[in-house]
């Protein structure tokens, strides 16, 4: 198995880090996640020029048509900046979806607008009082004359409040699941915007009778929408391992900067060996994003892999942040250093689609499934 990155991979990567470096730096982050947006045009239309946007958006219909592999670079760049651009929330998912269950008609409408910057939509398919993995859906969707009308709660809703187009999903009346598209500024949703802690933006959204376009056919989509679930799992942890890796780098610099009793901090063996816990928990965590995101490149969305993914880079993500700051001591705690804000996204990754606990529960559930080796 090759694990060495192509040249237009690499090439890729070194583009996305390029842009970041330009544009962002500790205080600009800061600076830029205060506004009322929480994320800056001028970069989401830079990343449109370079076709970020268009990554899981096929080349007939306007994009990239890149595959699992090429958006975990593209993901672990912008956890290593933590760059607040809604890329995954707002594009390559909800591309992803409409490619897969759009007609084409909606494909070719809404595509192209994507991978320009023009359109924004997100996936709204959580909802309040439950966990994953459950698969239970409360916004029921009910045939309206000649489309449908949603009625339902779905919350929290990443960049929900910035979004211009919703992909929902809804209960049928006879059963199953289906995909709905609806205008959030329409007559009957009504849209609360939030900031998580760690300072990206969702939204509560609430239907009640509101008028939606089918997405799609109404065949059931619930194997879609798992395999978007575990698609999101696996880039969600590719950024979870950039932004590990800038903690473990600016733990590392600091070690070797900030003197004590007037000897660097890197010439205390405790403070050494626990560097190198970190660096092997990144390790461990960078392996794990790439059997999940190799997985996918070869066709296989398999909850089980991407739970084993989960789990791993969840711990991984706990033990460098909470090292990162223990290690920086008091200035690990400011909003003005940024150790802190990748300690705050690496939490709120890992409570995203299910945290550690619901991972090692799902894990040990399905132990009777494996055969056991004898010798």
């Amino acid at each position: 198995m090759d694990f060495e990155l192509s040249t237009e991979q690499t090439m890729l990567r070194d583009t996305v880090r390029s842009v970041l470096t330009r544009h962002y730096t500790p205080e600009r982050r800061v600076e830029v996640i205060g506004t009322e947006l929480g994320w800056d045009p001028r970069v989401w239309s830079t990343f449109a020029e370079i076709g970020l946007l268009g990554l899981t958006i096929s080349a007939e219909d306007g994009g990239m048509g890149t595959g699992p592999i090429e958006t975990m670079l593209v993901l672990e760049e912008l956890g290593r900046a933590l760059a607040p651009e809604p890329v995954l929330d707002c594009a390559l998912l909800p591309a992803l979806i409409i490619g897969r269950a759009g007609t084409e008609t909606q494909r070719k409408e809404l595509l192209p607008k994507i991978a320009d910057g023009e359109l924004r939509p997100v996936f709204a398919h959580a909802e309040p009082g439950t966990r994953w993995p459950s698969t239970r859906i409360g916004t029921q969707a009910l045939p309206h004359g000649d489309g449908w009308q949603l009625s339902g709660r779905k919350h929290p809703v990443a960049y929900g409040d910035s979004a211009d187009r919703l992909i929902v999903s809804a209960a049928l009346p006879g059963g199953g699941t289906a995909l709905f598209l609806v205008d959030p500024t329409a007559p009957g949703v009504t849209r609360t915007g939030f900031r998580t802690h760690d300072g990206r933006r969702g939204a509560d959204i609430e239907f009640d009778g509101a008028a939606a376009e089918l997405l799609g056919t109404p065949d059931d989509a619930a194997d879609l929408i798992a395999d978007v679930v575990i698609t999101a799992q696996a880039a969600l942890g590719a950024e979870a391992v950039g932004a590990m890796a800038e903690a473990l780098r600016l733990t590392t610099d600091y070690l070797g900067t900030r003197k004590q009793f007037g000897v660097a901090l890197r010439s205390f063996q405790t403070l050494t060996q626990r560097a190198a816990d970190m660096y092997v928990s990144l390790e461990l965590a960078r392996s794990m994003s790439l059997y999940a995101s190799m997985s996918l490149a070869d066709g296989v969305a398999d909850p089980m892999v991407a739970s084993r993914a989960k789990l791993r880079i969840g711990r991984s993500g706990r033990h460098i942040g909470q090292e990162a700051i223990q290690m920086h001591g008091g200035i690990g705690m400011t909003a003005e250093y940024p150790v802190g804000h990748y300690t705050a996204r690496l939490t709120a990754i890992e409570h995203t689609l299910g945290d550690s606990s619901d991972h090692l529960r799902y894990l040990a559930g399905h132990v009777a499934d494996h055969q056991l080796a004898e010798i």
